[in-house]
């Protein structure tokens, strides 16, 4: 008999430090998990702020290649209209006073063999 009560007496030695360590601090776990928790918050709502801020870049830079796009459309309009036929003749003779060449009296020179 005197085994058995030694055997409760054990477990309460053994259970008595145990609950000294645990005494001191009742809520250091929950202390824990709710740092880890805003901490992993404010990482989402970093990552979130990065994301907008490349979302507004990104509309930005779409803008501008638009823009850029209607700009070319312009000046290739341009340049084909001022690269006509017609507007380089019209030039010609009214502000430096060319006029066309008669076909039937024009003639070609040679000038040595080929």
């Amino acid at each position: 008999m005197s085994t058995i009560a030694q055997a409760p007496a054990a477990r309460k030695a053994r259970r008595t430090p145990a609950k000294s360590v645990r005494a001191g601090t009742p809520f250091a776990g929950g202390v824990v998990w709710i740092v880890l928790i805003g901490v992993f918050l404010a990482g989402i709502v970093a990552i979130n702020v990065v994301v907008l801020q490349l979302n507004m870049e990104f509309d930005g830079l779409s803008r501008e290649r638009a823009q850029l796009r209607a700009d070319n459309a312009l000046l290739r309009s341009r340049l084909s209209s001022a690269s006509s036929h017609l507007r380089i003749e019209d030039a010609a003779t009214a502000r430096l006073g060319l006029q066309e060449a008669d076909g039937l009296t024009t003639t070609y020179i040679r000038l040595g063999p080929k």
